[in-house]
């Protein structure tokens, strides 16, 4: 996601340049042509493309609407991993007794509490094409970091350590049986967002809707200089252009949001997210580090603009 509201005008007509340039030779082709040439005086009516173009119109609104709606609920998703992962945060702390002050109950607090942070991360890393090990070695002990390098989900391995120090935590009786019960409805709730994730992530946009629709722009865009060029003459290419940047830009922006998880400008924000759940979770075990912003040297960049 885009960290601030002015988006550059170069990255925006840089994603249609290539479409851009045809459409320009295209029309200034058609307009030299059509006023030196009379035997090349074709004309169409213009209610020809306007109708081609209100069909055009109302596929590419029912197919940002649908990709929008794909991004939304990613966003949504991660919004609920936000509040799941501070809820089993603090029921780990509130739940799991320690009246003696056992060290070893506090570190499995503390075990269990940074594993979900490293989870957090391996989740929106693997989603996005990344090594989901990647920097997990800041909150899991050697043991857990051996334990998810013979496994090939590492997300998975990680709620299943979560699964396996529950189940210690109940036999050593740190937690009774209804407690237990509430901690694995929150590892539950977790496993069902990511599966969500995941979801969007592997299931991809009909390619046959998309083509027709990028095939119709096309028709429509070579069709609109006969309809104008008898009207406008030469200020039938500015025209031309302004319009097809118009239906070429929508275009790009459905495609952009139907993929929430590729790494792009217009993804959802997973890694900020990671690093306010990263604060929000050391802050109630009270670790002695001090939470700083990490720098930005591993994330794409546009311009000034960082891919969070």
């Amino acid at each position: 996601m885009l960290l601030r509201n002015n988006i550059p005008l170069t990255y925006t007509f840089g994603k249609i340049k290539t479409e851009l340039l045809f459409v320009i030779s295209y029309s200034i082709g058609i307009v030299v042509l059509y006023q030196n040439f009379h035997v090349t005086r074709i004309s169409i009516p213009v209610a020809v493309p306007a109708l081609l173009g209100t069909i055009i119109s109302l596929l590419l609104a029912f197919r940002s609407n649908q990709a929008y709606d794909r991004w939304w609920e990613a966003r949504t998703l991660w919004g609920a991993m936000v509040n799941d992962s501070r809820s089993i945060s603090r029921q780990i702390l509130s739940f799991v007794e320690n009246p003696y002050g056992l060290d070893e109950v506090n570190q499995f607090k503390e075990r269990f509490i940074k594993r979900q942070i490293a989870w957090c991360y391996a989740l929106s890393q693997a989603l996005r094409g990344f090594n989901a090990r990647k920097g997990l070695e800041e909150f899991l002990s050697p043991e857990e970091l051996a334990f998810i390098k013979k496994r090939r989900n590492v997300t998975t391995s990680l709620l299943e350590l979560h699964g396996m120090d529950l189940k210690k935590a109940l036999s050593e009786g740190w937690i009774n049986k209804y407690q237990q019960i509430e901690i694995d409805k929150s590892i539950t709730a977790l496993c069902n967002h990511m599966g969500g994730c995941e979801r969007i992530k592997n299931t991809v946009f009909p390619v046959t809707y998309s083509k027709y629709i990028n095939m119709s722009i096309h028709l429509f865009i070579v069709l609109l200089p006969f309809g104008l060029i008898e009207y406008f003459g030469y200020m039938e290419v500015p025209l031309v252009v302004a319009i097809a940047a118009f239906f070429l830009l929508v275009e790009k922006m459905a495609v952009h949001l139907q993929d929430p998880f590729e790494n792009k400008p217009t993804d959802t924000p997973t890694t900020t997210i990671c690093r306010n759940i990263e604060r929000d979770l050391l802050q109630m075990i009270d670790d002695d580090k001090i939470y700083e912003d990490k720098p930005q040297t591993e994330l794409a960049s546009v311009g000034s603009y960082y891919i969070l």
